[in-house]
């Protein structure tokens, strides 16, 4: 069972890296902010999933386990909602998006207003 942890926390790694070479490699806030949270967040997804395993094979704690598993559904949660607000906020503050950006959704909602 330790090498599925392993491989859990492996995975979360790459997941890391991916984000990092997102952000990078993306080409403006929009993007950047998109590979970041979308990344991290199935980044986070496997550490804490190799903690419940670990805590509840290794430590024989329950209580440990619940808790990991209560920060999973809080960080599915709060992780996308903050993307959307740092992205709304953004736009709001006129950060330009790319030049090869097509469409434009919070542009035709801002004009329902």
């Amino acid at each position: 069972m330790r090498i599925v942890i392993d491989i859990l926390i492996g995975i979360s790694i790459l997941f890391a890296i991916a984000g990092v070479v997102g952000i990078i490699r993306m080409p403006d806030a929009y993007s950047r902010m998109q590979s970041s949270t979308n990344v991290t967040t199935f980044g986070v997804l496997g550490v804490l999933i190799a903690g419940i395993l670990y805590s509840i094979i290794y430590l024989g704690d329950i209580s440990m386990a619940v808790k990991l598993g209560v920060l999973i559904v809080f960080y599915l949660i709060t992780s996308p909602i903050a993307g959307h607000a740092i992205a709304r906020a953004a736009y709001r503050s006129k950060v330009p998006a790319s030049e090869k950006t097509i469409v434009d959704k919070y542009g035709e909602d801002l004009e329902d207003e």
